[in-house]
């Protein structure tokens, strides 16, 4: 598995933890602490930004996960992968793409976000 998978899948972690403290320090431990997220809905700056966006959606999306979507694709200090959103087990109604910089230590500086499939 390469680091960008791992990172990835540590991102979507931050993204699926619903316990506020545990949640804080994920986005701690994975952002650098001027971060920022940009999506076509939300621009957080920070790590206290980005833990109040993720409670956000999820407070959007009750009972909803993220998981990824297909392989991650890396090289230099950024990497894209795809992910969906929605309830455990089931087909998800919404879908993305991300592509994250990192400060080459293994910690996000920004991550695009891309909104591929949202109902209607």
């Amino acid at each position: 598995m390469s680091d960008y998978t791992t990172l990835a899948e540590r991102y979507i972690g931050a993204w699926n933890e619903t316990e506020p403290e545990a949640r804080r320090r994920a986005v701690e431990e994975l952002w650098t602490a001027d971060g920022r997220y940009i999506d076509p809905l939300a621009d957080a700056t920070g790590t206290e930004g980005i833990a109040t966006t993720i409670a956000a959606v999820q407070a959007q999306f009750p009972g909803f996960v993220f998981r990824l979507r297909g392989p991650v694709d890396g090289h230099h200090e950024q990497l894209r992968f795809s992910w969906e959103l929605g309830p455990a087990g089931e087909a998800a109604p919404i879908a993305g793409s991300d592509v994250a910089v990192t400060d080459g230590n293994g910690r996000l500086r920004t991550v695009l976000g891309f909104l591929d499939r949202v109902p209607g």
